[in-house]
């Protein structure tokens, strides 16, 4: 007798000279170990893509844009692929020395650092950007900052969405002023860790009050649970971004008196409270931390559904990989594909 928990036969991979990626893929879904995990993964996606009414959020950690990998990011905007994202500063900054004509540089991991910091180059483990670019970069922000007003408060969202307008005036296609265009929000919850906090140094040196107001920053995040039914997550790394994205399933009613939010369905409710929750429908994540040292970023979906983030009755998977390796894939199977997606509007 076949046991239940048996989802078919393994099935080895046959090598073929004119396989897409997205074929490879789907071998690789009757595989095991990783390489089904990315297929399952790449897989989901797709399926969030072509669901009505579902908003997908993305987390993106970490330093990634320094390794090529923001024009994905810009690509996944461009079509509509994200409805929210949510970004470390480095992320939405360091992507700007490339779109405004720099570049980053190729070198090995084994090198004499001090050598390079006196040459000028900072190190990103095997790729190297200089020092006087990033200053450009920081100082041109800090240009932004000054056409602002001094000492009112705005969200990272308000911020990044007038930034990214000024940036596609000067023609500067970067993560954020491309998001601007299509009128996508984008949160970054610890912006000032980043050389937008650089910039705001700056900007203060020249008697300009920058505020950014984080507690702005969670209420607008929170109050789009009012027009939103469903979500897709999608985390790139973990961090700050999946953190917030995270809560965004249990937190948003502690924003009514009653713990209701407006027109949605709050008849879960976590027991021994009567708080509501309303979990992820579908959630994947490329991630190299584990679970077992109890960080938010290692943890896994299984887990999070006993917070009430994700739903079992939903569709999850965790792909232990490096994103450098994983985003490239991903994203030309589902280019393959050719899904189409008008995407919220949700500002």
């Amino acid at each position: 007798m076949e046991e239940k928990s048996f989802s078919g036969g393994v099935k080895a991979i046959e090598v073929e000279r004119n396989k897409s990626i997205s074929e490879l893929l789907d071998k690789m879904a009757q595989t095991g170990f990783q390489g089904r995990k990315l297929a399952e993964v790449t897989e989901i996606y797709g399926n969030m893509l072509k669901e009505e009414k579902l908003c997908i959020l993305l987390g993106y950690a970490g330093s990634l844009s320094t390794t090529g990998q923001w024009k994905i990011i810009r690509w996944l905007l461009e079509n509509y692929y994200i409805d929210i994202l949510v970004s470390t500063g480095a992320n939405i900054s360091e992507d700007m020395i490339e779109a405004m004509g720099f570049s980053y540089y190729k070198g090995s991991h084994m090198i004499d650092d001090l050598g390079m910091f006196g040459k000028g180059f900072n190190r990103y483990y095997d790729v190297f950007g200089k020092e006087s670019d990033y200053m450009v970069m920081t100082e041109m922000i800090a240009e932004f900052i000054l056409t602002l007003k001094s000492g009112t408060p705005y969200s990272s969202r308000e911020f990044l969405y007038l930034f990214g307008k000024w940036l596609s005036k000067k023609n500067i296609k970067s993560i954020v002023a491309v998001a601007a265009e299509n009128n996508i929000p984008i949160f970054c919850p610890a912006i000032i860790d980043s050389p937008y906090g650089d910039a705001m140094l700056i900007a203060k040196s020249k008697g300009f009050d920058l505020v950014l107001d984080n507690a702005k920053d969670y209420y607008e995040f929170m109050k789009l649970a009012e027009k939103i039914d469903k979500t897709g997550v999608v985390y790139i790394g973990g961090g700050v971004p999946k953190d917030f994205i995270q809560l965004f399933a249990v937190t948003a009613d502690l924003l009514y008196t009653d713990r209701k939010i407006p027109g949605k369905d709050n008849k879960k409710e976590r027991a021994g409270t009567s708080e509501p929750y309303h979990p992820h429908k579908y959630a994947i994540q490329i991630t190299t931390d584990s679970p077992q040292w109890g960080g938010l970023s290692g943890c896994t979906f299984e887990e999070a559904v006993s917070w009430g983030k994700e739903t079992p009755e939903g569709r999850f998977a965790q792909c232990y990989c490096d994103a450098t390796i994983a985003l490239p894939i991903i994203s030309h199977a589902l280019a393959e594909k050719g899904i189409k997606r008008h995407g919220m509007r949700l500002f």
